[in-house]
């Protein structure tokens, strides 16, 4: 999943979404299936940071799937857990996480790091309009368990929207601040309406990833891997908080290839 495929040619938005669908529908596929690393572009991420607490009479039911010691959901906007969250659920030394892809985009893929313990929730309350997510646990940098993916629709009323063709170029235009890795990544971000990207500078197969915390939160690590290929960026939105500490990373599969060392902004 983690090992992403140069994309040559554009894949229509429709014919990902179909896929997704196809995906989901079945428990045996979604149990076993690895998502292709192409399309067409997304955007994801603020953050949600709570206790967990039982849903109040009257708001809507997020949208939940779990694994032991993990519960990742997706909530409406009056919902109690708005937006994408992850909850750690077991006293354990393992750290729950939600992986997930928004708007149909198989090409940019997001997680969250809940390290907090157990009983806290963090997340993000800007996500599009479509959840493509899943909930796994992890033991440092080693996935131990994961549940299937599980796709939602519509649930916020101003959802995300999708920015396709985002280059590395255009993406340090855009940003205040970038930092870069010589074996050709590339993590660059604004903090006004803050965004992040993460940009595959080289011509290979390995990973670009970002990889920060926002709002000064040590208790949260959010990361987007960019998977379409060369010359390509992932974006995730995090409103007006500022990021707090960051690094960009080359991964090969899960192995870290490359990185610097975190700087704080």
């Amino acid at each position: 999943m983690d090992h992403r495929t140069p994309v040559r040619a554009l894949i229509s938005v429709t014919a990902i979404a179909a896929a997704t669908m196809a995906l989901t529908s079945s428990p045996t596929l979604a149990a076993t299936a690895s998502i292709p690393a192409y399309g067409e572009a997304p955007a994801a991420t603020g953050i949600l940071t709570t206790a967990a607490a039982a849903a109040t009479t009257g708001q809507a039911k997020p949208e939940c799937i779990r694994v032991k010691g993990a519960a990742a959901c997706v909530g409406a906007d009056e919902s109690d857990r708005p937006g994408i969250s992850i909850e750690d659920t077991q006293p354990d030394k393992l750290h729950a996480t939600v992986e997930y892809y928004l708007n149909g985009y198989l090409g940019t893929k997001y997680v969250i790091h809940n390290l907090a313990g157990e009983n806290e929730i963090r997340g993000s309350r800007e996500v599009g309009k479509t959840v493509t997510f899943r909930a796994a646990l992890y033991k440092g940098n080693h996935r131990i368990r994961v549940s299937r993916w599980k796709t939602v629709r519509s649930v916020t009323k101003y959802p995300v929207k999708p920015e396709t063709r985002i280059t590395p170029a255009t993406a340090r235009a855009r940003s205040e601040v970038c930092t870069s890795t010589k074996r050709a990544a590339a993590m660059c971000f604004a903090e006004k309406d803050t965004f992040v990207f993460a940009c595959d500078t080289g011509a290979d197969q390995r990973q670009a990833r970002a990889e920060y915390f926002v709002g000064g939160d040590p208790t949260a690590r959010f990361e987007i891997h960019q998977l379409a290929g060369f010359n390509t960026c992932g974006k995730a939105h995090h409103g007006d908080l500022a990021i707090s500490k960051y690094r960009a990373s080359v991964f090969d599969h899960n192995h870290r290839v490359a990185t610097r060392l975190y700087k704080y902004n």
